[in-house]
């Protein structure tokens, strides 16, 4: 069963905007739980089970269906029903870990590196770092794999006494987290993250095998040791039709408003 978005039923949805409005609705239902796992078999209900549930008319169903289907998180079989193309799957944004950690359950995860080794940094990464303009950090480019299939490009900075002795460790089968913690003996803290939402430019699309405007997510994720120093700088460009970024949230100060 999918989750009812509590419109009222009726022969028809009214004008076309309204019916598109209720399309685009059904879509962000069916692309969260399709997210969450809702579907394990890979196939999305039948439409007129998705018609009653939702209470919309087929005729919405089907709007909703071609916006996934050009999103490319569906193809709709003849014969067979609506399929799931890209399963993806959920990075949480509360916890502090890596993407190997975060996905072991769903696959294996290799690294590509593309690059390594010291450069000197952009002046706002050094800041960043806590490092003195003009003095190298490490620069570490990785193409990120599940089971084989482009999921991220991630370009990481790194202080130098920090990433040197990584350049020596397994960077193609390891997160980086696991082995700073393993190289330095010491855990990470926190860290502060900022998403955006950007399209795959040509170049960087080709390396994700992805369409060139694919939707990516953009990730600044800045992470310090337990004792609050930062020591890895990383620019994520995650493939938006594999992954969801997910965080469990509390609101503070419910006194007010």
């Amino acid at each position: 069963m999918v989750q009812s978005t509590g419109y009222s039923p009726g022969p028809s949805d009214g004008s076309p905007a309204r019916r598109a409005d209720r399309a685009r609705n059904v879509a962000d239902v069916l692309r969260q739980q399709a997210a969450s796992g809702l579907y394990p078999t890979g196939f999305l209900p039948d439409e007129r089970l998705l018609a009653a549930d939702f209470a919309v008319s087929r005729n919405t169903v089907r709007q909703a269906l071609f916006i996934l289907r050009d999103e490319g998180l569906v193809e709709r079989r003849r014969g067979v029903g609506t399929v799931l193309l890209n399963r993806k799957h959920a990075h949480p944004l509360g916890r502090l870990a890596g993407l190997a950690e975060t996905l072991h359950a769903h696959g294996t995860v290799d690294n590509q590196v593309r690059a390594r080794g010291p450069v000197v940094p952009p002046v706002q990464v050094a800041r960043r770092l806590s490092v003195p303009e003009g003095e190298e950090v490490i620069r570490l480019e990785r193409l990120r794999r599940l089971d084989g299939v482009p999921l991220s490009l991630d370009l990481t900075y790194l202080p130098t006494d920090i990433g040197l002795p990584l350049l020596d460790l397994d960077l193609e089968n390891q997160d980086v987290f696991a082995l700073i913690e393993q190289s330095t003996g010491q855990r990470l803290g926190a860290a502060e993250v900022t998403v955006q939402a950007v399209n795959a430019d040509p170049h960087t699309a080709g390396i994700l095998a992805a369409p060139a405007g694919t939707a990516l997510f953009a990730v600044e994720r800045l992470s310090r040791l337990s004792d609050g120093r930062p020591v890895d700088l990383e620019f994520l460009s995650i493939r938006g039709d594999r992954l969801t970024l997910r965080a469990d949230l509390d609101r503070a100060g419910r006194g007010s408003g």
